[in-house]
């Protein structure tokens, strides 16, 4: 059936879908076998440097690309990664937020990540499917994307009163999830489930991974609309994505505790989705290429990271 689906959106014979997800599951199988035997906290030395391996897997995967599909799909490819990475940022914000509120223990969070990156990659594989078939058989439905990505972007530029709290107790698949499974009151080291009497129980922690991937799931709504107005090759939407949120835990770790240098990086994402949306609206009269499109994505991206670091946040008055 899933082969089914990629032939119906994608004219890339199946050995290329093969090989790619072969390379992912070797990476995963070595990241979580080899290098994440013991659980234990993640350096920022470390994080920085698997983020640079995982932004060199892609830079690489998008040469090949050029070689192999020539210079319009690597650049689609690189635009929407750029985009998924800096959302992937705002992630990075409420993992925060949700590992505080559960009270997690450092050592144990980048098993969480792990496992809520599988099923981030599976389901957003299905929804990129999914939009890329709706896509091809109604083209109208880019008009609906366009209006709701300009409808995303003006909502994330206006500042929120309460954007510093979240309650993961009034999460549906968690309370949903309590009725009808056990959890244990407390957790059992890295363990997602216990034995509590005799009986087999859930820990916190596994509460923490529907959070967190309930939430993926969510920002996932906001980001493959922009990834597909940039591209409608499913190959190259889902591996841009793939690579976007592989790197996702190593970048957690990175920029957990550095989050507030990027102030002005939510205003340019702002910018970005509603450029792009106002491109899917504006599609049938003005065509912008995706050398343009990159081009301002960049440039947006860009500024704000620079503004962030020559500008910093005023210190809040008691």
């Amino acid at each position: 059936m899933f082969c089914a689906a990629l032939n119906a959106v994608t004219p890339l014979p199946g050995w290329s879908w093969t090989a790619f997800f072969a390379f992912i599951a070797a990476l995963l199988a070595l990241d979580l076998g080899l290098f994440r035997r013991s659980a234990r906290d993640v350096r920022m030395r470390e994080a920085l440097a698997w983020c640079g391996i995982w932004v060199g897997l892609a830079l690489a995967f998008n040469v090949l690309l050029w070689s192999w599909l020539g210079p319009e799909p690597a650049q689609q490819f690189l635009a929407a990664y750029l985009v998924e990475l800096c959302m992937s940022v705002d992630n990075i914000f409420v993992f925060i937020l949700i590992f505080a509120w559960f009270k997690t223990a450092p050592a144990w969070r980048h098993r969480v990540l792990f496992w809520g990156i599988i099923g981030a990659v599976v389901l957003r594989s299905a929804f990129i499917l999914v939009g890329v078939g709706v896509l091809q058989r109604f083209h109208w439905v880019i008009y609906l994307f366009g209006a709701f990505l300009v409808y995303t972007g003006a909502k994330m530029a206006w500042p929120k009163k309460s954007a510093d709290e979240i309650h993961p107790d009034k999460n549906p698949a968690v309370r949903l999830f309590r009725r009808f499974f056990p959890v244990a009151a407390n957790c059992d080291g890295p363990k997602f489930f216990t034995r509590e009497s005799g009986r087999r129980v859930a820990t916190p922690l596994l509460l923490v991974l529907l959070v967190v991937e309930t939430t993926d799931l969510i920002f996932a709504l906001d980001s493959l609309p922009a990834v597909l107005a940039i591209t409608t090759s499913a190959f190259v939407a889902l591996t841009s994505n793939i690579f976007a949120i592989l790197g996702l835990r190593s970048l957690y770790f990175a920029l957990s505790g550095v989050m507030q240098l990027f102030r002005f990086l939510k205003p340019g994402l702002a910018v970005i989705l509603v450029f792009i949306g106002v491109k899917m609206l504006a599609s049938r009269w003005i065509e912008i290429s995706t050398t343009h499109s990159l081009g301002v994505i960049a440039t947006v991206l860009a500024v704000s990271v620079v503004l962030s670091l020559l500008i910093r946040e005023p210190l809040k008055k008691n």
